[in-house]
């Protein structure tokens, strides 16, 4: 039996332990707790712990509109864009981090981002998703934050779940056709518990440096569904992967562009639950959110066409889609606090500079961000941001922006993004080299000729 081999099966051994080790603890803990456990909504005592039924069904409906992003979604706007070989590594990443992000989120990173602790980074009281319960009749249903007040906070966690979910799986976009699946998973399961947990608390945690719900904030960034927490912080992610992996040995074109155009609709009909969905009621703001989605989103996606036709001389499938994503990734922080005329020009934005982002600027560092989640998830973050300090209006979000005459709101954006992309970087390349030492990260050089599919999974699409 090869050392390897014989590494990979103790691993596995070590795996299986663990998760184990994990159930048991879960299983007896539920039993622990129930004893406990206050009796359930609707009595006399805890009459006004009822959850807003619409509220809730909205949320419930959105939860599943966030994970259709990930899985189909993202799975397949990815994968129509690797060459045939690599296919199912691609779809299976996407696949592989929901599974291991929804276990981390259950057991950790929720606590971490979500519940009070310090200005940096959450509490402890929610591991294991412990006493969801326990704050029923103290004035609510359980709640983490102000932002969930009128849903029960198993809805909450599942809905920020899925936030947890997509945003390490938009980084495979950067490493795609070369990355050890092994090494993957390493990667995005400490990048999931030291990069987006303290950043999600900083920007939504209830006592967050950055949070526009608390009072003793640092810096107020408005961020509505995640343009800093989600996009920025996957894109500067990948990027980092990039440069650590360094090009691809050989590159080819999108091998499905037919995929690539589901996995963008998917994408599309989505994001309302993202951004229409982070209002977390079923009203006006919801209403606001999911219009200039959509206005900004085709804005965006006509605009990349209209550019790429112009420069080089045809429009393409994956063009348009990449347009379109851009412009859904740079309304994302803007969505509950701009209008249609903010979303215009947000995606006007979008359209031109993440183009430039995934030909110009790629080119002149000259590094192989493989399917531009930089170029498009961080760059359309950073547009989305910072347009949001502009356009911003007091009436929608309850914050006016440098239209309105609030100057100051532009620099707390910049500040949040200049925060967010550095810690993000440093933090990023510091797991890598961990990674690189114990597990490595680059599949050898046979490995990449064959194919990942063949020879990390054993499998090939026909």
């Amino acid at each position: 039996m090869g050392s390897g081999t014989y590494a990979r099966q103790r691993l596995a051994t070590f795996g299986t332990a663990v998760l184990g080790t994990v159930l048991l603890y879960l299983a007896f803990s539920d039993i622990a707790f129930a004893q406990d456990a206050p009796p359930a909504c609707g009595g006399k005592v805890l009459e006004n712990c009822t959850p807003n039924s619409g509220d809730t069904a909205w949320m419930l409906t959105s939860v599943a509109l966030v994970l259709m992003m990930t899985v189909p979604g993202l799975g397949l706007f990815y994968g129509g864009m690797v060459r045939k070989k690599n296919v199912g590594d691609t779809v299976m990443t996407s696949f592989a981090v929901t599974c291991l992000v929804t276990i981390l989120f259950a057991i950790l990173t929720y606590s971490l981002a979500f519940r009070a602790g310090t200005p940096f980074i959450g509490g402890l009281d929610r591991m294991f998703l412990k006493d969801i319960l326990s704050d029923i009749g103290k004035g609510g249903i359980g709640n983490p934050n102000p932002l969930a007040a009128t849903i029960p906070e198993s809805v909450y966690i599942c809905f920020q779940m899925t936030f947890a979910i997509i945003t390490p799986a938009l980084i495979a976009g950067a490493f795609a056709e070369r990355m050890k699946f092994s090494a993957m998973l390493w990667f995005i399961g400490l990048w999931a518990i030291f990069v987006y947990a303290p950043i999600a608390h900083w920007v939504w945690g209830p006592d967050g440096i950055f949070s526009a719900g608390n009072d003793a904030a640092w810096v107020k960034v408005l961020d509505f569904a995640g343009g800093t927490v989600v996009h920025i912080n996957a894109g500067v992610a990948g990027l980092m992967c990039a440069i650590m992996l360094g090009k691809r040995a050989e590159t080819g074109p999108a091998h499905n562009v037919v995929l690539t155009f589901i996995g963008a609709a998917l994408l599309w009909v989505g994001w309302f639950g993202f951004n229409a969905g982070s209002a977390v009621t079923a009203g006006m703001q919801a209403g606001m959110a999911m219009l200039v989605t959509q206005i900004a989103t085709a804005v965006a996606g006509f605009t990349w066409m209209l550019v790429e036709w112009a420069l080089k001389g045809k429009p393409t499938v994956v063009g348009i889609c990449s347009g379109a994503v851009a412009g859904l990734v740079a309304i994302t922080p803007a969505s509950g606090f701009v209008g249609p005329v903010g979303a215009f020009v947000i995606g006007i934005a979008a359209g031109v500079v993440c183009y430039w982002g995934c030909t110009g600027l790629k080119h002149l560092f000259s590094y192989d961000d493989a399917l531009d989640c930089f170029g498009v998830h961080a760059i359309g973050g950073i547009v989305g941001a910072l347009l949001t300090g502009v356009f911003a209006v007091e009436q929608y979000g309850g914050t006016a922006g440098v239209l309105e005459g609030n100057i100051g709101q532009f620099f707390n954006q910049c500040t949040g993004v200049a925060t967010v992309f550095i810690y993000d970087a440093v933090v990023s390349l510091i797991i890598l080299f961990v990674v690189k030492i114990f597990v490595g990260l680059r599949v050898s050089d046979e490995t990449e000729r064959e194919g990942l599919d063949l020879a990390l999974h054993g499998e090939v699409v026909q």
